[in-house]
């Protein structure tokens, strides 16, 4: 094994890795009067990261005898990974500002998460893809319950940990199983080892494997957790939350079922088009009574990662080009959406959560309403907005492979749906106006704002054959 070459195929988390390293440093020496130079230069780490990508890390093939694999499809997710959590900490200094002072800890925490979620779109075997998503994990737990004065934030990461333990342990179990039956744990040996017949042991390992990863992307029925979370966490957390490690999270999934297990594809796929259905539905309908907007989107992340497995459930490379094309629409939409919540202050400040104070904010506040609206009329599936090519893309490619009902009863559920981000708009544009909200005081919010709502807009449509033709060759680097 050649290490040099290794370590520049996994370039991302070598620079990530000592750039934490030196953070952690800062951080313990500067204490918080540190965190606006720990933040700076943790984007600017990420920022690295991804341009790293342009060499071997990007396609350079397998890493360390195949426990790391550094192709297009990684690539792919990792862009998006960094992205949505450089955006995480831009706006947290807002937040906090009058909430509690932001900690040099903060923008660490994302930076060693990030470390994980690279190796979990990159992973190569099963314990290469346990340690990853630790790492990942055991930062979420801490960001969750960054506000240890907040009782909301506090509940919130001790039942992410206790949850999160349990999904773990479920996880392992799978793992421990398909090494036992298959005697590697390289995902080719697995692979190789179900080419022959699927034995009732990798049958119990497939099992406990898929739905210890359904609960990091919170598909039903492992979805319990998310709403709670998503509403204790401080707001940037949450946005963290629903972007970056749900794009890890679904890459990984996308990545095992199609290299380790895609010999037994007839297997999962009865897994993951139940898992699809059940989120969508659930996501819709639960959604409906909620009043709290960080518990709305909770259960729209819900029904957006059944729409996404309806594309894993195609098995196809078609298939798996929509749910990259899915999932980076989606990222843009769900960083839209929590920016317009972070507008969402009175006027001394304070963060208000209820879908009751956006009443009337078309008179108040004409230019949020609008970029909320166009977030939900995306999430919702709307043309001409790009959340409806999304939606299109993933059905097509349910379509192409033959599983035309899941197509069917996944667009007629997507209607429903629908009900609960128009109820949204109809509060803002057509109810009568609550107290104003504070005049936005953040030039970078708003210009986030803009650049997600130009990428959902119709302008997006023109994105389209360079999204298509990357998603694509992602695709094709797993088959």
């Amino acid at each position: 094994m050649n290490y040099a070459n290794s370590l520049m195929m996994s370039l991302p988390e070598v620079i990530l890795s000592l750039g934490s390293l030196v953070l952690l440093m800062i951080a313990a020496y500067k204490a918080d009067k540190a965190t606006g130079l720990v933040s700076g230069l943790a984007v600017a780490l990420l920022a690295a990261a991804a341009f790293a990508l342009i060499g071997p890390a990007g396609h350079g093939g397998a890493a360390f005898d195949g426990l790391y694999r550094a192709d297009a499809f990684a690539a792919f997710a990792k862009v998006l990974i960094y992205v949505a959590a450089a955006v995480s900490i831009l706006i947290a200094p807002g937040f906090f500002a009058k909430t509690g002072p932001l900690r040099a800890e903060y923008p660490l925490l994302i930076v060693l998460a990030a470390v994980g979620m690279g190796m979990m779109v990159s992973a190569g075997d099963l314990l290469t893809l346990y340690v990853g998503l630790e790492l990942n994990s055991l930062a979420s737990y801490v960001l969750a319950s960054f506000m240890r004065r907040d009782q909301r934030s506090a509940e919130a990461g001790l039942k992410y940990f206790v949850l999160g333990a349990l999904a773990s342990g479920i996880l392992l179990y799978g793992i421990s199983l398909l090494y036992g039956f298959t005697g590697t744990t390289l995902f080719d040996g697995v692979a190789a080892a179900m080419k022959d017949d699927l034995s009732t042991g990798e049958l119990f390992g497939l099992v406990f494997v898929m739905s210890g990863l359904a609960f990091k992307i919170s598909a039903v029925p492992f979805h319990m957790w998310t709403p709670d979370v998503y509403e204790g966490a401080p707001t940037p957390v949450t946005t963290f939350f629903a972007s970056a490690p749900k794009v890890a999270a679904m890459g990984l999934t996308v990545r095992i079922a199609v290299e380790a297990m895609g010999p037994a594809t007839s297997a999962w796929q009865q897994i993951v088009i139940f898992a699809a259905l059940a989120s969508i539905v659930l996501g819709a309908v639960a959604a409906i009574g909620q009043t709290n907007i960080k518990r709305l989107l909770a259960y729209s992340s819900i029904n957006n990662v059944g729409f996404a497995l309806v594309g894993l459930a195609a098995g196809t490379p078609d298939g798996v080009a929509a749910v990259l094309t899915y999932m980076a629409v989606y990222v843009a939409m769900t960083l839209g959406s929590f920016l317009c919540v972070l507008q969402m202050r009175d006027a001394e400040g304070n963060h208000l959560e209820t879908i009751q104070s956006l009443s009337g904010l078309s008179r108040t506040r004409p230019a949020l309403a609008a970029a909320l609206a166009i977030f939900m009329f995306s999430l919702a599936g709307i043309p001409p907005l790009l959340g409806f090519w999304a939606k299109f893309v993933v059905f097509d490619a349910a379509v192409g492979a033959g599983l035309w009902p899941l197509a069917a009863v996944g667009i007629a559920a997507s209607v429903i749906g629908a009900y609960y981000y128009l109820r949204i708009i109809k509060v803002m544009y057509f109810d009568e106006p609550a107290p104003a909200y504070r005049a936005p005081d953040s030039y970078l919010e708003s210009g986030m704002i803009a650049v997600c709502a130009l990428a959902v807009s119709p302008l997006g449509y023109f994105l389209i054959p360079l999204l298509g033709l990357t998603s694509m060759n992602a695709a094709r680097a797993l088959f």
